[in-house]
């Protein structure tokens, strides 16, 4: 993990003081709710400041009930033990949904990152009906809140959405899969929960490359590459430690890279032979002969494990999927010098079922000294990346100013 720096103040007046101790505030939290049990020495390191300071900034957190010191059980040290500081997960969370291609997923999510419940509803595939799935969002969002113990708060609302999101207002622009465009989906859920919170809204790629960036298979990169199959394929890239957004918030639609200009399959944006027509669901399951049984997970998941057990066509459809996919992960390579590269959702299985056609790919075609130490990993968070994400986004508010957060 990268270490955090204090923030000194800057200015004059007392906004500079309260700004920089606010800020302060936020990266202590944000350690804690990361990495789960720091100790006090161990946050005063990272943050560069003496214990006397660490200390005040603890005790204000634990005494708005954000955090709480504890024993910890081993020290691996003689003499007195140690005290760590553990994020309230139970007394603090936020509500995060995921809109996927078929699938609906709520959860209510405490703070350092744990699922402490979910919901979850079958999506109709090219469902347009807007009010109905804010409604069945809103009645799991509903049935979350009442379930937590009454001395627990709510601080925040995140929801990924398989679509483009545009940066500046949540709003959704287009999902290609179905065709909507600009819907204002976070305000009619927010409006719908009643609980006072505004909803925030990102893409499903962008979130699952940050939710693997921060406490999943890319913890501990600084560059990083996402690529996220359901139905489509799309994607996040963390360069530096920062999403890589674009001007408006739609970058990284790796889906549709072209890979296969000349006689590539139809892609659902209106080119051919993107990387998302020649590796996602469809490309697989029609090559293998499996169009007729069970799609989405466990389509792909039946196709990979026939293949594995022997069946010639399962195997000759992974073999080709596997091969486009390898080109499309060269050309990111390239690009972007990643340290890690990570295959989630529907991915992740069609990467296991096919590593040895990517990575053949990757040494014939990568820059020598671009896959030197490029590690390509499936998703540790495995289908919940996107849904770690939209949570990050409803605690963003919080640990960005955690004592004021609270107060409205």
């Amino acid at each position: 993990m990268s270490s955090s720096t204090v923030s000194g103040a800057i200015g004059t007046g007392r906004r500079a003081p309260q700004a920089a101790r606010r800020r302060n505030l936020g990266v202590v939290l944000r350690e804690v709710h990361r990495d789960g049990a720091v100790s006090r020495t161990e946050l005063a390191d990272r943050m560069g400041v003496n214990r006397s300071t660490i200390l005040t900034l603890i005790s204000k957190l634990a005494g708005t009930g954000l955090v709480r010191e504890e024993t910890s059980a081993t020290t691996g040290r003689a003499g007195r033990p140690s005290l760590v500081v553990r994020p309230e997960t139970r007394r603090v969370y936020v509500l995060a949904f995921d809109v996927a291609v078929d699938r609906l997923v709520a959860a209510r999510v405490g703070l350092g990152g744990t699922v402490l419940e979910r919901r979850e509803a079958a999506r109709r595939r090219g469902d347009d009906d807007l009010d109905e799935i804010v409604a069945v969002l809103a009645g799991f969002g509903a049935a979350l809140v009442a379930a937590a113990p009454p001395d627990a708060k709510c601080v925040g609302v995140g929801a990924s959405y398989c679509g483009l999101i545009r940066a500046a207002d949540g709003k959704v622009r287009l999902v290609p899969t179905i065709g909507w465009t600009d819907l204002d989906f976070g305000p009619a859920l927010g409006r719908r929960l009643g609980l006072g919170l505004p909803v925030a809204v990102g893409n499903e790629g962008h979130l699952g490359a940050l939710a693997e960036h921060e406490r999943g298979a890319g913890a501990g990169s600084r560059n990083l590459v996402y690529l996220h199959g359901d139905v489509g394929v799309g994607g996040g890239i963390i360069v530096g430690g920062r999403l890589l957004d674009g001007d408006e918030g739609y970058a990284a639609e790796l889906g549709h890279m072209i890979v296969n200009p000349y006689g590539g399959r139809p892609c659902n944006c209106g080119s051919r032979g993107c990387l998302e027509a020649e590796v996602g669901e469809a490309a697989l399951l029609e090559a293998a002969g499996r169009t007729g049984g069970p799609l989405g997970r466990e389509g792909v998941r039946a196709a990979v494990r026939a293949a594995r057990h022997g069946d010639a066509a399962a195997r000759a459809a992974l073999d080709r999927v596997g091969d486009w996919l390898g080109i499309g992960v060269v050309n990111l390579i390239n690009l972007f010098n990643p340290g890690v590269v990570v295959f989630g959702g529907m991915l992740s299985e069609i990467y296991r079922g096919a590593a040895a056609q990517v990575d053949a790919r990757v040494q014939a075609g990568v820059l020598p000294v671009s896959r030197e130490r490029v590690a390509l990993r499936t998703a540790a968070l495995g289908y919940d990346s996107t849904l770690a994400g939209a949570a990050e986004l409803g605690f963003a508010a919080l640990l960005a100013d955690p004592v004021g957060t609270l107060g409205r």
